[in-house]
């Protein structure tokens, strides 16, 4: 029984989490030191740390996110993946070549990784809340333990790619650009299909 249900839980994460792998490649790949590191890693726990609350307070009937907010979380990409654009342009225009603006500033410092997070992973509440609502309180620590553990096994996996030389080597490349064209996809996508214009 109990196997089943981390079999389930461990499947849903990996569904629903998939495109933070990209996310977390990028982020790594732009972390110079530990430190930085760290911070992708504790912002990535804070973010879906958030998620996982608002689900289960969700599921008990709290109503932690009223419904019609949750497609607006697209904003926060949005917003973060515009402020990195421009932080790239304003290097080329100064000539900097953009290595200054690779430190943990354009939507890959803590707060900023943990809000990206959050927001990516809105829709996630949508499907854990139903899940959780039928679970009983062993369940339901059971998806809260495997979540958390797996969100550091995407940790581990996007720092692996991001160490990868051809991956390391193309976001060093690309990663300036290709942040702020994900971050802004992402909040697209998360307005759309949260029907923020009434096409989800």
């Amino acid at each position: 029984m109990q196997l089943g249900v981390i079999g389930q839980a461990a499947g849903m994460f990996a569904v629903t989490n998939v495109d933070d792998l990209l996310l977390l490649a990028l982020w790594f790949g732009r972390a110079p030191d530990r430190r930085a590191a760290g911070e992708v890693v504790a912002g990535q726990y804070l973010g879906f740390g958030a998620i996982l609350a608002a689900s289960l307070l969700g599921a008990v009937g709290a109503g932690f996110l009223p419904e019609g907010v949750v497609p607006y979380l697209g904003l926060l990409p949005i917003l973060l993946g515009l402020r990195a654009a421009w932080e790239v342009w304003r290097a080329r225009r100064d000539g900097e070549g953009g290595d200054e603006d690779d430190e943990p500033g354009g939507g890959t410092g803590l707060l900023a990784i943990a809000a990206v997070t959050l927001a990516n992973g809105g829709d996630n509440i949508g499907v854990y809340v139903p899940v959780f609502a039928t679970t009983d309180t062993v369940g339901l620590v059971i998806y809260a333990v495997v979540f958390l553990l797996l969100v550091g096994v995407w940790c581990a996996a996007g720092r692996f790619l991001a160490t990868r030389r051809f991956v390391a080597r193309a976001i060093s490349r690309w990663g300036h650009v290709l942040l702020p064209v994900v971050l802004i996809a992402i909040g697209v996508l998360v307005l759309v299909e949260g029907g923020a214009f009434g096409l989800g």
